[in-house]
């Protein structure tokens, strides 16, 4: 299934990965929005290609803890460094920007802040919280680091009841140490594994294009499915600048197909496979089958 390619076609972007371009009214309305909140957003700090269709929703993926990075993945745009901000007015702020988007569903997720005790597990409890409390009827998607495999602090998050935990492996377990360097396998395995340990609808992502496999892409599914993910992204890795990892490959559309397929044989309940496929995107249609306020609610009454 995986063909290898020469240096000339890796140099050469294939058809099949044109991007629709930021415009229209709803693009404006989400990035005035964005702006008026003063919110950072992974479309934007990761460079994902499907900013303009995305925006242009009225969806957006809010980016909280600032815009620098503790870590320094040679996959990622996200900048890195040493982090000057922890704005305790953030929560709020989020929280405002979704109740005035009348969103059904929202994604969140964070830069890396290893310099913080708790990694910033009460800012994240606090942002879900003022979520919860302006817009009771918003699916609350979170997409969190590992915070170095403290429980304590992944249980504050998940003690603030959000109602899926997206946490992604991003490749293979061969291609770990080279491309995610502070993360780990078998740590992000464990993320999964309690949050679905403790109820929650789980979900993960994966890049193609980097140097995996094919007998290591099932294992890395085989793993997934052995501790229960719900939901999987499957896209194609995107070299953000030559400082960065390099691309191993193009991605057919006809093998995301088959991962798909094969994802599904497996049992996973829903699986995005495509070359512009990131980890939020759809992220709204790929929850509906789960109702997930009615199951909230459902857990509170």
């Amino acid at each position: 299934m995986i063909v290898r390619q020469s240096m000339s076609d890796i140099q050469r972007k294939p058809s099949w990965l044109r991007a629709k371009l930021p415009n229209g009214p709803g693009y404006m309305e989400t990035r005035r929005n964005v702006d008026s909140h003063q919110l950072h957003t992974v479309c934007q700090s990761a460079q994902c290609p499907n900013m303009g269709e995305c925006w242009s929703r009225g969806t957006a993926t809010v980016m909280i803890l600032g815009n620098t990075c503790t870590r320094s993945c040679t996959f990622c745009a996200i900048q890195t460094g040493r982090p000057t901000e922890l704005d305790l007015g953030e929560p709020a702020r989020v929280a405002d920007s979704v109740a005035r988007m009348g969103l059904k569903h929202v994604v969140v997720t964070s830069v890396a802040r290893d310099d913080l005790k708790d990694g910033g597990a009460s800012v994240w409890a606090a942002t879900i919280r003022a979520i919860r409390y302006r817009c009771p009827q918003t699916a609350i998607e979170v997409l969190p680091a590992d915070f170095r495999g403290q429980q304590e602090h992944l249980d504050t998050l998940l003690d603030a009841k959000p109602d899926i935990l997206n946490h992604n492996m991003e490749t293979v377990k061969r291609l770990q140490r080279p491309i995610r360097k502070t993360a780990n396998y078998e740590r992000s395995l464990w993320v999964l594994t309690h949050a679905k340990s403790r109820g929650f609808v789980t979900k993960s992502g994966i890049m193609l294009g980097i140097g995996e496999k094919e007998h290591e892409m099932v294992e890395l599914l085989k793993d997934l499915r052995a501790i229960g993910v719900n939901i999987l992204t499957i896209g194609q890795y995107l070299q953000p600048t030559k400082n960065h990892e390099p691309i191993d490959r193009w991605v057919t559309p006809e093998e995301f197909a088959h991962w798909k397929s094969f994802g599904l044989g497996m049992g996973f309940d829903v699986i995005e496979s495509g070359p512009l496929v990131r980890s939020s995107y759809h992220a709204d249609e790929q929850s509906d089958g789960f109702k997930l306020v009615e199951r909230r609610n459902a857990a509170t009454a």
